[in-house]
């Protein structure tokens, strides 16, 4: 990474450059919401956002904090050189499904632990994803769970010329 790529955060902004690797989670009492079919299918303000260098934050929302049957076993598994094996989940609200559009991690790696018992979307496969009432645009990449609010600056990871990153 070289000084001319990286974006220099202005007042109130964080850079995902000056996140850690390996990545660190904390605690957000920020409003985050889930919409899907029109439907709120999650508010909270008990999430947890896991910080990582060139991404931006990725929100894990509590499981109980989703409406009664949004959250379904999906088939297929993959994993993570920090937190363990992720299961995925289909996510289900007001007539649509968005197949495997969220992960857990049933059994995370002991650093990891305070992930259990929550849950991360794709937020481009939702309606929208709000935090504090700010819609966020997804992680470029498609492969990427990122969720982009105006208080973060890149450039990003799954932005083209960035795989190598």
């Amino acid at each position: 990474m070289t000084a001319t790529r990286r974006i220099p955060p202005g007042p109130g902004e964080e850079s995902v450059w000056d996140y850690p690797r390996p990545p660190r989670v904390e605690a957000t009492s920020a409003l985050v919401e889930v919409v899907l079919g029109g439907e709120v299918l999650a508010r909270t303000t008990s999430a947890l956002r896991v910080l990582e260098t060139s991404h931006p934050p990725t929100y894990y929302l509590p499981v109980a904090d989703f409406a009664a049957g949004a959250l379904v076993p999906a088939e297929g598994s993959s994993v993570c050189e920090w937190k363990g094996r992720a299961a995925y989940l289909d996510v289900r609200g007001g007539g649509r499904v968005a197949a495997r559009a969220a992960w857990h991690y049933p059994d995370p790696t002991p650093a990891f632990a305070v992930l259990r018992e929550h849950v991360a979307l794709y937020p481009g496969a939702m309606d929208e994803c709000r935090v504090d009432g700010e819609v966020v645009r997804p992680q470029p990449g498609g492969f990427y769970g990122g969720w982009i609010t105006s208080g973060v600056v890149g450039p990003f990871k799954g932005e083209p010329g960035t795989w190598g990153w």
